[in-house]
């Protein structure tokens, strides 16, 4: 491997390797000062990992937080904070619940369709902020914000009995969907069952690096989020730029409740997971956008999740989890600027002393010539 090729992957690997560390130090503080022991909660947790049962859980969690990151990575390499997948996921879950428990096809056209209801629902949410974006100038963040709030709303009017509730107890549903729209899992016999969707999110994962990586449009996706002057020079439509990528995030962020939706609930109610978008921007954050390095962070944002109840039985409160979920996302913002920082002083040395050495050379050039 050469040595510019060395230098990039320490750079990529430095910046999670710095934020874990950090916010485990920070972690064990916030327990020392507590007066709890500031190792053992760690070590519980991690011995959850050696539990099937927990490795299922872990696995089927990822898979919801993988979509989720991946939709949000899309709009960082845009330079754009799609801070909106909370309600593009959620409303993408609940038509794709609404659409399952009123229509019954065959499982070769239900399941299709209930794909491409979340798809294009959470498209169209997110196509609302990029409309806005390129005709009016409209932050995304901002406009996203409230674009979460209004799909709280809608939620809950489409959970009204005479819209498209179904009232059991207390709990408001969408009624049990068809059985042709569920996708059956991979079982694992006491230990549980795989999500069947976890295929479609190594699926994801990798055409969203061909794409990022192989395609024309991938790399006019990346120049426009670098320089949209630059990009614009080139032949690049930096406003379609921007509206296509807020559809795509928008998308594949439907997409992310489906997981469950369809392999375990068969129903969207008040029980079905929320936060899963916010926790997506950490997750791209600490993956640097990659999909291997995302695929890595939300496996360690599921094992948080799924190993910290554990620490009730032992006298620790599982927020410890959440404090250093919160810890990683503050300490990848120091770290990856510090190691920025790095990374152009290391390149600034380097290009000083190629031009010294070229300087040099070019001295001995020319005593050669003259004493020709």
């Amino acid at each position: 491997m050469k040595k510019f090729d060395k230098e990039r992957l320490l750079l990529a690997v430095a910046g999670p390797v710095i934020a874990l560390a950090v916010a485990f130090v920070l972690s064990a503080i916030v327990l020392l000062a507590s007066g709890k022991s500031p190792f053992e909660p760690f070590a519980l947790m991690f011995e959850q990992l050696g539990f099937s049962d927990i490795q299922v859980l872990i696995i089927n969690q990822a898979s919801m937080y993988y979509i989720a990151a991946l939709a949000v990575a899309i709009g960082f390499r845009m330079n754009l904070f799609n801070i909106g997948v909370d309600g593009q996921y959620q409303l993408g879950a609940m038509m794709a619940a609404v659409v399952g428990a009123h229509v019954n096809l065959p499982a070769a056209l239900q399941v299709p369709l209930l794909l491409l209801t979340a798809v294009l629902t959470g498209a169209f949410w997110s196509g609302i902020a990029g409309v806005l974006k390129v005709t009016r100038g409209v932050s995304e963040v901002v406009a996203t914000i409230m674009l979460n709030a209004i799909a709280t709303s809608v939620i809950a009017y489409m959970w009204l009995p005479n819209v498209f509730g179904v009232k059991a107890g207390n709990n408001n549903t969408t009624g049990e969907m068809s059985e042709s729209g569920w996708i059956p899992g991979i079982s694992l016999g006491d230990a549980g069952e795989i999500y069947g969707l976890v295929l479609l999110a190594v699926l994801l994962g990798i055409g969203y690096w061909i794409v990022l990586n192989r395609t024309r449009f991938g790399f006019d996706l990346r120049a426009s989020g670098a320089s949209t002057t630059a990009a614009a020079a080139s032949g690049v439509d930096p406003k379609r730029m921007v509206l296509t990528a807020m559809l795509i995030s928008g998308g594949i962020a439907g997409l992310a409740g489906l997981p469950i939706l369809l392999g375990d609930s068969h129903t969207y109610d008040l029980n079905f997971p929320t936060g899963i978008g916010f926790l997506g921007i950490g997750i791209a954050l600490l993956g640097r956008n990659s999909p291997v390095g995302i695929a890595f962070a939300a496996l360690l944002w599921a094992w948080l999740d799924k190993a910290s109840p554990e620490l009730d039985f032992h006298g620790y409160d599982k927020e410890i989890a959440v404090i250093m979920q919160g810890l990683i996302v503050l300490s990848v913002v120091v770290s990856y600027e510090a190691v920025r920082e790095w990374g152009l002083r290391r390149q600034q040395r380097r290009v000083g002393a190629e031009l010294a050495a070229g300087h040099v050379l070019g001295a001995q050039n020319t005593k050669e010539v003259a004493g020709r």
